[in-house]
């Protein structure tokens, strides 16, 4: 990723960081330790509903319900191979 591209990234980050609930912000903390392109991952997907406005505010089941897409996504790609 350039530099322009992680400048956009960190930039949406606080945006919707700014829509977390508690709950939300200490969980998302916790996969950006652990798992940072995961991270990246939920904050474009996170982008693209906030572009939609599907929500006001993201809570901690909301956040879960994208972590367990993006899993099951990944689960899916593994077993085409």
């Amino acid at each position: 990723m350039d530099e322009e591209a992680q400048q956009q990234l960190a930039q949406l980050e606080q945006i919707i960081k700014s829509r977390f609930t508690k709950e939300a912000l200490q969980r998302f903390g916790n996969i950006k330790a652990a798992y940072p392109e995961k991270a990246s991952q939920v904050i474009l997907i996170l982008g693209q509903a906030l572009q939609k406005e599907e929500f006001p505010v993201i809570d901690d089941q909301l956040l879960k319900q994208v972590l367990i897409r993006l899993q099951e996504k990944k689960e899916m790609n593994i077993t085409r191979k």
